[in-house]
Formats: structure tokens, sequence, C-alpha cells
């Protein structure tokens, strides 16, 4: 069963999502900000984060720029609720872009495919 650490300073976010994902079939590991993600990459590494973008202290930017420098090969799905950053070309280092929903199923078929795409690369 794979690891999805999610990393936003939203709790009701982090439960919403947690929730959705535990019962899609993963074990979910939650954090609050970016430097937490860090911390908890390095004890226990997840098989996808997904990572919000707008928080306080390091942003989703930042912190994502600090994982990959950690683990090059740890996907990473940026869900953020500001489609504006997709433009942002240090964005694009990440695996997928999802703008946030209600409906998680985006989210959820995102994990899927890029979690396929590392399996079979």
């Amino acid at each position: 069963m794979p690891t999805i650490l999610i990393v936003d300073d939203d709790p009701h976010q982090q439960l919403l999502f947690g929730e959705e994902l535990k019962d899609a079939g993963y074990d979910v590991l939650v954090a609050g900000s970016g430097q937490q993600a860090i911390e908890i990459i390095g004890r226990t590494p997840p098989d996808l984060v997904v990572l919000d973008i707008a928080m306080p202290g390091m942003d989703g930017i930042e912190a994502l720029g600090r994982l990959l420098a950690e683990n090059n090969r740890l996907p990473v799905i940026l869900h953020s609720a500001y489609a504006t950053y997709k433009d942002n070309f240090m964005t694009w280092s990440a695996d997928a872009y999802v703008v946030k929903s209600s409906d998680l199923s985006e989210l959820k078929a995102e994990i899927e495919r890029v979690l396929a795409r590392r399996a079979n690369a």
C-alpha cells in the first residue's frame, strides 16, 4: 500500500484529504508545513507527496526545491487553490499540478497516474 504525505497548513484540508486517500487505499502521513514535511521525509520517506503552495513560513515552492534536493526521485504533486502558480517555472519540476476542489477525483487520478508512471520507470 503506497504512502502519501499530505502537506497543507489547513487542518480541515488535512483531514479531508487524509480521509479520502485512506478510503482510496493509501497510507497517509500529514505535515502542516514545508519544514515539517522535510523532517518527516527524513524519517519516513513516502511514495508520493501532495504539496500545498500557499503556506506561511516556507511556501510550497521553496519546500518543493528542498524536497527534491533531498531526493530527486520523490514524486510530488502540487495541490493549490491558485492556478496562477502553474506559470511559475519553479513549479515545473513537480510531477503534476492540481487545482484544489471539493471533488477530489482529479487529485486521486493524478496520484494513480504518477505512481503508475514511477513504477514503470
